[in-house]
């Protein structure tokens, strides 16, 4: 047989099955991605993230603050609380901690004793010294400042807060 009549071609892949399987394994690539992606939502939505794990902090001396005084306390995730002392029965329940950050705009609200009331200078909200707003926008959307459970052991007042970062950007603002 004269070397013409051969087929010089070399045994291989043709160009069309080349790309046959290429469009196949890309497919097959974007269904399992798009799969994947539809599992993780769906965890998500049956398994919902857990809370952030709460833990009491340190605040202040209970003797080292009187009453109408107040303080600004950073959690450990950054979220700021105003404490104030309102009485002085000697129980946890003669101070308040609450959000920092009024509802409306997130200004930083402050404790004013001579008015009884937490304040944003802001645009004028007002709240009493539990919480509720009483005057400006964040009365007319019905809004309320986050409370922060508080408790005194051996002299010492302590919050609880959320530790969702380290403990060492915890205390309070100078």
């Amino acid at each position: 047989m004269a070397a013409e009549d051969r087929d010089e071609r070399q045994p291989g892949v043709g160009r069309r099955s080349f790309l046959s399987r290429a469009t196949s394994l890309l497919m097959a690539g974007g269904l399992t991605a798009g799969y994947g992606a539809f599992a993780a939502i769906a965890a998500r939505y049956l398994y919902p993230a857990r809370p952030d794990p709460k833990g009491w902090l340190f605040v202040t001396d209970v003797g080292g603050m009187k009453v109408g005084e107040s303080l600004t306390f950073r959690t450990p995730g950054g979220a700021l609380a105003a404490v104030a002392r309102q009485r002085d029965t000697g129980a946890a329940s003669d101070f308040v901690a609450l959000s920092s950050n009024c509802p409306h705009l997130g200004c930083q609200v402050h404790w004013q004793a001579a008015e009884n009331r937490f304040f944003c200078p802001c645009h004028g909200g007002a709240f009493d010294p539990s919480g509720k707003a009483t005057a400006g926008p964040p009365f007319e959307a019905g809004q309320a400042l986050p409370r922060y459970p508080l408790k005194i052991e051996k002299g010492l007042l302590f919050i609880e807060a959320p530790l969702d970062q380290t403990a060492g950007g915890a205390g309070l603002v100078g």
